[in-house]
């Protein structure tokens, strides 16, 4: 079994659970720019905390590529949101989950990760899940000027978070520490994300409803970045990124389990393909 295949796993537990939190709020009419500001309100304190605790929080050069990953992950986040609005979700949520191929090419290209047999059977089966399990969701209409806007601001999120995920493979492999690399995420993405929010809406006050769903989306958040840059400490990015990006995986299965969603040949394929995804990943 590869290297790191378990703290991978571990992070798309939690980068699912997150997703899952962030329906939540979107169901309840938090705005997606109010969600990103309160969420970043609550996990910078939290990685300074974390760091603190564990001792790890340190200023090293290596720190600034968790400022680049930052800078990244904030345009993957904005644009993915503003898709939304216009674009279809069966057509915008596939291609911004496709961000793990991003990553793929950059560690084959830039790293030299070997592309093995089980490499590619991995990732074929992947792309074959994300399109079963997130191809058929019903989206809103657009117009052909609408969505020709929102592919363009998809396949933007999509490579941005492929960057963004580079990014935290350059700094396991400079020999950094979870606490020091995410706290330069979170140095970026703060003030990113609260002077979007004044700018949209003249005011950097999240309303109420925000709070409780961003604060605890940041903290299974973080959880999910230090098992995933753990992960990476520890393995290649082209076999761990796929497998940290399938927490699709986890919202399909919850919402079947406890909320009751109906179980479709097309979900269980769906399901069935992500399982195989992840053998031949852990095998490469």
């Amino acid at each position: 079994m590869a290297q790191g295949v378990w703290l991978a796993l571990g992070a798309m537990v939690c980068l699912g659970l997150a997703d899952l939190i962030y329906k939540r709020g979107a169901a309840i009419g938090v705005k997606p720019h109010h969600f990103l500001m309160a969420q970043a309100w609550c996990f910078a304190p939290a990685v300074v905390l974390y760091g603190l605790v564990t001792g790890t929080l340190e200023l090293k050069s290596y720190m600034l590529w968790g400022c680049g990953a930052g800078l990244f992950v904030f345009i993957a986040l904005i644009n993915f949101a503003r898709s939304l609005k216009t674009g279809s979700v069966s057509l915008i949520a596939p291609i911004f989950r496709l961000s793990f191929t991003v990553t793929t090419a950059l560690a084959v290209l830039l790293l030299g990760e070997p592309l093995t047999a089980w490499k590619l059977a991995g990732l074929a089966a992947a792309l074959l899940a994300v399109w079963l399990l997130l191809g058929g969701e019903a989206g809103a209409a657009s117009t052909p000027g609408t969505a020709r806007t929102a592919l363009i601001q998809a396949l933007i999120a999509m490579a941005a978070m492929g960057v963004a995920n580079f990014l935290y493979k350059v700094g396991a492999a400079a020999g950094g520490t979870p606490a020091t690399f995410i706290a330069g995420q979170a140095a970026v993405f703060f003030p990113l994300s609260t002077a979007y929010a004044w700018i949209v809406d003249r005011e950097s006050r999240p309303p109420r409803a925000a709070w409780t769903h961003a604060g605890t989306t940041a903290l299974v958040f973080l959880l999910g970045l230090v098992l995933m840059f753990e992960s990476l400490a520890r393995g290649e990015a082209s076999v761990l990124v796929p497998i940290t990006q399938m927490g699709f995986v986890v919202t399909a299965a919850y919402g079947m389990l406890f909320l009751r969603e109906p179980f479709t040949v097309r979900k269980g394929g769906g399901l069935a393909c992500a399982l195989a995804a992840l053998a031949c990943l852990a095998l490469s």
